[in-house]
């Protein structure tokens, strides 16, 4: 049974951000965002075509991004659940709905 890459996206995005302020280790947060990133984005690919897969990298690591100045605004983990539920979205719509319907 496949993981659909909106999981994997999703609960890296959290979790990545979760062993980081948890641990207060930083790179352990980016060990998990980054697995999760290697994970989805082999998946993407065996899915998809490498320009999708690009797209979808693009995404996940804009997510990343995004969710710093996010939090600033509106808070850490309405932050983090934005840019894990957006993130999650493109990866169902992108690759995921064509092996999971």
């Amino acid at each position: 049974m496949r993981l659909p890459t909106a999981a994997i996206t999703a609960g890296s995005l959290i979790g990545g951000w979760q062993v980081a302020r948890r641990t207060g280790v930083r790179p352990l947060g980016g060990l998990v965002l980054a697995a999760g990133g290697v994970l989805a984005g082999r998946e993407w690919l065996r899915l998809t075509s490498p320009a999708v897969t690009g797209a979808l990298v693009a995404t996940y690591v804009g997510a990343f991004g995004l969710s710093h100045p996010l939090a600033k605004k509106i808070g850490s983990w309405p932050s983090v659940l934005t840019v894990s539920a957006l993130t999650a979205a493109a990866s169902y719509a992108a690759a995921d709905r064509r092996t999971l319907s």
